[in-house]
């Protein structure tokens, strides 16, 4: 009997594109293109009556769902989404267009940090107000003023300023002059 095997998801955009893979005693690291895609904690599993199995990561699968929203009812990918996620999804999909709202949060762990994402979905849910405009809006008043403070540049002594310039608005004085006479 040949034992089956546990297959790693990689992001869709990847699918039947050649990759290379890392594979260490606790993990595999998939790269392409000389970039790490993703990582997956490595499953053993050492009884060989049971069938294969795939692990899945859910953020492989947004490229899919954005163009095909029912695929978020029961695709497999799914089934493990943070309980947050679940919850807001259970209430969305009860009424119409509440698949592709239900994709559209979930497509903001691309643009945003996803515990950031998952907080605002859980501050959504304790306010009664599953929707995707109060998700984003809560998103966006737990982000404002949180960007990282610019760290000051050390610049060589080459690039320094020795004399700070000095505003001059009669040369803009001038060429709009200049350029009202050529209108005329």
């Amino acid at each position: 009997m040949l034992a089956d095997y546990i297959r790693y998801s990689v992001p869709a955009s990847f699918a039947n594109r050649p990759i290379s893979l890392r594979v260490y005693p606790e993990r595999f690291v998939v790269a392409a293109e000389g970039q790490l895609l993703c990582e997956h904690a490595r499953v053993i599993d050492r009884s060989h009556h049971l069938p294969g199995r795939t692990v899945y990561d859910w953020r492989h699968y947004l490229a899919v769902i954005q163009r095909k929203p029912g695929d978020l009812r029961n695709g497999a990918p799914f089934a493990e989404l943070p309980e947050a996620f679940k919850q807001l999804q259970e209430q969305l999909l009860k009424r119409p267009g509440g698949d592709r709202e239900m994709v559209e949060i979930l497509a903001l762990v691309l643009q945003h940090d996803e515990q950031a994402v998952l907080c605002a979905v859980e501050l959504a849910l304790e306010a009664g107000v599953a929707t995707k405009t109060h998700v984003i809006n809560v998103l966006h008043r737990l982000t404002d003023g949180k960007a990282p403070p610019a760290a000051p540049i050390d610049a060589p002594q080459a690039l320094r300023l020795t004399r700070e310039p000095v505003a001059n608005v009669e040369r803009y004085d001038a060429l709009r002059d200049r350029e009202q006479r050529h209108a005329s």
